[in-house]
């Protein structure tokens, strides 16, 4: 039963975070002829499609992709509760299910600035579809924190201040949440 439930979490897993990737970068209005993002187009375009027709979206938010994401994962969180045989009433589903897409949306951000940091130490081609990728989806976390904490002697602190924040809005969650 274990592996069963960590192939099911990995198969929703990456599907999930596909298809949030593709929400938040064209939240920030990412480029669409990065070869990265047309990968996440290509794979979440099937069942994504089809929701958009049923969800429009709202002042170019794509609800559609956040429904997608739901969905998914209350099935995700349903068929693991099913599997351990737990109660799975519509209220701890939805609740669950908000709670992993908010760790989810914490962790893509963590991770971001994390790696992005980590490049910035070994200056990257700033053309690169990665390094540009990171750079669009983080900026709208380091810049405003770059203007309440410029560098340093040239030091830029402004990624530990974010990540500080993103850990600190996860223990908060966790604390209101439990998850």
């Amino acid at each position: 039963m274990t592996a069963t439930i960590f192939l099911i979490q990995s198969v929703f897993g990456f599907y999930i975070l596909a298809v949030m990737l593709r929400f938040l970068l064209q939240c920030v209005r990412a480029d669409f002829y990065n070869p990265l993002v047309q990968f996440l187009v290509r794979i979440t375009n099937m069942p994504l499609l089809p929701v958009r027709q049923v969800i429009p979206g709202y002042r170019g938010l794509d609800l559609a992709s956040i429904v997608l994401a739901f969905a998914l994962q209350s099935i995700e969180v349903l068929l693991i509760t099913l599997l351990l045989g737990r109660d799975a009433s519509i209220s701890s589903l939805i609740s669950l299910s908000v709670a992993e897409l908010l760790k989810l949306l914490i962790n893509i951000y963590l991770w971001s600035v994390v790696i992005e940091a980590i490049l910035s130490w070994f200056n990257p081609d700033p053309f690169h579809p990665a390094a540009r990728l990171l750079a669009q989806l983080t900026a709208p976390l380091l810049q405003p924190a770059r203007r309440l904490l410029p560098p340093v002697s040239g030091v830029d602190l402004a990624p530990m201040l974010v990540i500080v924040a993103l850990i600190f809005i996860s223990l908060l969650l966790q604390d209101f949440l439990g998850f």
